[in-house]
Parts: structure tokens; C-alpha cells; sequence
């Protein structure tokens, strides 16, 4: 597996000042993503859609030194689904340092832990400005809205397919009931039967004395 076959991950990470600051922080959503010219290659986009955005791009061989930098075992399969679990877990924190000319930080750190005492990653992230932020901004919105609606067809048709199951779970409970009254009116249809042929038999012999 290649971080090219791994599906892009989006999420909303906590922001926080690497000094203490009395600057604000707005919500930041991420997306990380496979390359397409580069199938081991791995791209991180961080942004809060207005002052600070922040990307990341990273090589197989720089993707190989981190994975030796930070401990992971195992072999190159294991460690991307080590990042992709880590950047999907609950653990994940952006650190943001510095102040820039354009307005918010200046450059950035993206840290994830899969568990608590596991390896922690830790991705330093580039400051975009002007076209190329707006760039960046626009594909992380495309995406999000490609991977909603992706997710709302998914659930259209399971809500289908749950529909079309009580549909027939509704017939077989028709057809069910019908049988069972069939079954009740045969079953008292025999028994008025039997108790019919009961009371003939036992005004036989009452008949035959009565002639003689």
C-alpha cells in the first residue's frame, strides 16, 4: 500500500500558539493526501480559510527518514498506515510559531499520535500566501465538497437498500400472516369435521335399539 492508494483524510485540528499569545485562533480543517506524480509521496494541507495556510509536501526518501526519525518499525506498508491512523486519530495538534508579514503565523507544525506512549509524527508545515494559499484553499474546499457528496451517495443508497429490505421483510410478514390464517381456518374446519363425525358415531347404536 502507497500513500497514493489512501483514501484523502480530512479533519478539523486544534490550533494552538507555540508562545503564549493573545491572538485568536479560528477552527483549522486539514486534508492529507497521496501525490499523484509520486505514489509514496504524501501532501498535507492545513488552512483556517483566512489569514494561515500551510502545506507540507514530502518525497519517499524524506517520507524514509521520518520513519526512521520517529521509530517505526515494520515495513513501508505498516508505516502508512501508521500515518494515515495517527492524522485519523483524536490526537492531533497544530502548532503555529511566529508572525508574518502577511498576517497570522509564520510557519507551522503538524503533530499526531496514534495512541497514547506510541510513536508521535511530527510534519513541519510552509506558510502560502497570495494565489497560491487561495489555490490551496479552493482544492481543500473542491475535495471536502467531492468527499460529501460521496458520503451522501453512500447513504442514499443505504437508506435505499433499508427501504427495499423492510419492503420485503413487510411482504414475507404478509404472506406469513396469510398462511398462519389459512393454517387457523384449516385446522377448525377438521376439528368441526371430527366433532361432527364424534356426534354421528355416538347416535348409532341409540338408533339401531330403536328399531329393533
Amino acid at each position: 500500500m502507497d500513500f497514493c492508494d489512501m483514501t484523502p483524510i480530512f479533519g478539523e485540528v486544534e490550533a494552538v500558539w507555540s508562545a503564549p499569545s493573545t491572538t485568536p485562533l479560528e477552527p483549522f480543517l486539514f486534508r492529507v493526501h497521496g501525490l499523484q506524480n509520486d505514489p509514496s509521496g504524501l501532501r498535507i494541507i492545513v488552512t483556517d480559510f483566512q489569514s494561515n495556510t500551510f502545506e507540507a509536501i514530502r518525497t519517499r526518501h524524506q517520507l524514509e527518514d521520518m520513519k526512521d526519525n520517529i521509530g517505526i518499525g515494520g515495513n513501508w506498508s505498516e508505516f502508512v498506515d501508521y500515518i494515515r491512523a495517527s492524522v485519523k486519530s483524536e490526537d492531533v495538534k497544530l502548532i503555529l510559531e511566529g508572525q508574518s508579514e502577511s498576517g497570522g503565523a509564520s510557519h507551522a507544525k503538524l503533530i499526531a499520535q496514534k495512541g497514547k506512549g506510541m510513536p508521535r509524527m511530527s510534519v513541519s508545515l510552509a506558510k502560502l500566501s497570495d494565489v497560491v494559499a487561495s489555490q490551496a484553499m479552493a482544492s481543500l474546499s473542491m475535495e471536502l465538497y467531492k468527499e460529501y457528496k460521496n458520503v451522501h451517495k453512500s447513504l442514499v443508497k443505504e437508506q435505499e437498500r433499508s427501504f427495499n429490505l423492510t419492503v420485503v421483510v413487510a411482504a414475507e410478514r404478509e404472506k406469513n400472516e396469510s398462511l398462519q390464517n389459512m393454517l387457523s381456518r384449516k385446522n377448525k374446519s377438521q376439528k368441526m369435521d371430527t366433532e361432527n363425525s364424534d356426534s354421528k358415531s355416538a347416535s348409532s347404536p341409540q338408533d339401531a335399539s330403536g328399531i329393533l
